[in-house]
């Protein structure tokens, strides 16, 4: 394993990150401290890689070289819009690779209040690759490929938040962040106009690529990892039970997945794609290629709005049973196909706080709609669940109480059970769960807090979810992380000198708690709290 060394000092890029709505961000932005200092320049301050398509031209960043805005598929406009993946065309002469493509086209992000909040050009041009790699040389290194999360509406991997700069340089890998389509553009279904899982297929059509070219940036084609959280998560379970795309990868990291909230129906998702009709003024198809896009993203915020309720964080645009990439069943599918894969799942303490604390009606919600979202869960057992919950929560107030739940029903108890599920069929995975709390953050160990640990990428944030975090502490559990995730890359275990011994999940729970002295621990959280799900 390549000896750990030391970032550059933290880089800056073009984008803009705003103060978010609660005005603290950039009045808390802490100086983040890398324990290692160097000042060692990149070998190549203008480096190239030869792809089967063409060469790319890279830029130096500190010890790392990055290639930004490769395409892996061609611009889905036009006729291509609403159409699978087509092939990237190939050009002549050196591809300019030193600057980000644009992003997907999104609306903000629902969890500006925890995150921060950035600002970037918007495109359907948008299936490019940010490649990070130490050199582009012929070395056989790991290759690490992240899915980003965002409810499969919004973010995108060439987000500096997941620069790969820190595992790149550390850990001797090679990361790759993918852009895909998202909202309509990616997941709507309406037959006549748009098959279902377009950002899928992207998704696919990047590993294809990285199976054929990632070669060409001194990474090994048959040591990849495919890591995602949240949507991106989700993203990974699917691609494990695809069996064209799961031969692209030998390892996967499955990050506060939405277990709870997995599939649409064919049915649901084309009335959903029909309302997007109705409201864009379209009487058929013909009319879906030459709408203007920004129309396309106001219509999404008005459908979801239309099926907004209660404690309903399910957004509109989700992957589909299409019974071609996905059938009823994706556990399932996820399961068979973890079998012969390296695995490591885990989630956040307080998954769903981030959704329900900034909420103005959650503060003042009755007991009676309270006890409705729980009789929606469990019946006749609703009582009794929720004085458990009331006696574990950890936030105040009824936001408290059904983050609380819905964190065990959206994210923690389906990864609980998939552990669990794989320890009985004799392929255990390692299990963890985050519980690193900043002091000044209202939302606890929220929903995308590790993502700045797991990349080293601390001064790259801007968000509230890491206010009043003690620099040395944050510095250090970001190296143990970081590190971890690294290992796990090259051989399948992540355990390193900087960590515990990491146990896989057994008949005990064993899990490695991430905190700011992380340890394994046994059962975390009770399996007296799982009685209640099926």
């Amino acid at each position: 394993r390549a000896p750990a060394r030391r970032p550059p000092e933290g880089r800056r890029r073009a984008a803009s990150f705003r103060a978010c709505g609660i005005g603290i961000v950039r009045a808390l932005r802490l100086q983040w401290i890398d324990p290692d200092p160097t000042d060692e320049p990149a070998v190549n301050p203008s480096p190239t890689a030869r792809t089967s398509l063409g060469t790319l031209r890279g830029a130096a960043e500190g010890e790392v070289l990055v290639f930004r805005g490769v395409p892996y598929a061609a611009p889905p406009v036009g006729p291509l819009r609403f159409q699978p993946p087509r092939p990237a065309t190939p050009w002549t002469g050196e591809l300019d690779a030193t600057r980000d493509g644009p992003i997907p086209p999104q609306p903000p992000s629902r969890l500006r209040a925890a995150m921060g909040d950035f600002e970037r050009p918007q495109s359907e041009d948008c299936l490019t690759l940010t490649i990070t790699t130490p050199a582009a040389d012929g070395a056989r290194r790991p290759v690490m490929v992240f899915l980003h999360g965002g409810a499969f509406w919004t973010g995108a991997g060439s987000l500096s938040w997941y620069g790969g700069g820190p595992l790149a340089r550390h850990g001797d890998v090679v990361v790759v962040g993918v852009n895909h389509r998202l909202g309509a553009l990616g997941f709507m279904h309406l037959p006549g106009v748009a098959e279902p899982n377009l950002g899928l297929h992207d998704q696919i059509a990047a590993l294809d690529w990285v199976a054929a070219e990632i070669a060409a940036f001194g990474g090994d084609p048959d040591n990849v990892t495919v890591f995602g959280q949240s949507a991106g998560g989700l993203s990974v379970l699917a691609m494990l039970g695809i069996p064209k795309a799961r031969a692209r990868f030998r390892r996967a990291v499955v990050q506060s997945a939405p277990f709870g909230r997995m599939l649409r129906s064919r049915a649901d998702a084309a009335a959903i794609g029909a309302a997007m009709q109705r409201e864009l003024g379209l009487a058929d198809a013909a009319g879906w290629t030459d709408v203007p896009v920004e129309r396309i993203t106001a219509a999404q915020l008005v459908v979801a709005r239309s099926m907004a309720g209660f404690a309903n964080t399910a957004p509109p645009f989700i992957p589909v049973a299409d019974h071609v990439l996905l059938g009823d069943d994706v556990i399932g599918a996820a399961v068979a196909g973890a079998m012969e894969r390296d695995l490591i799942v885990g989630f956040t303490r307080d998954e769903m706080a981030a959704f329900f604390a900034p909420v103005p009606e959650m503060a003042t919600a009755p007991d009676a709609a309270v006890r409705g979202v729980f009789a929606r869960h469990f019946g006749g057992a609703a009582d009794e669940a929720l004085a458990e919950y009331r006696q574990r929560a950890r936030l105040p107030g009824p936001g408290g109480l059904l983050g609380e739940m819905l964190g065990d029903a959206s994210f923690a108890g389906g990864l609980w059970a998939f552990a669990e599920r794989m320890a009985a069929l004799g392929r255990p995975v390692r299990a963890y769960r985050f519980d690193f709390a900043a002091p000044g953050n209202p939302f606890g160990a929220c929903h995308c807090i590790e993502l700045p640990f797991c990349f080293g990428t601390l001064a790259d944030w801007s968000a509230p979810m890491l206010a009043g975090a003690d620099p040395e502490a944050a510095a250090a559990l970001a190296a143990r992380m970081r590190d971890a995730w690294a290992a796990f890359a090259r051989d399948g275990d992540p355990t390193h000198a900087g960590l515990p011994d990491w146990p896989a999940h057994g008949e005990s729970g064993e899990t490695m708690l991430f905190d700011a002295t992380s340890r394994v621990v046994h059962d975390p959280a009770g399996r007296r709290r799982w009685r209640f799900w099926p």
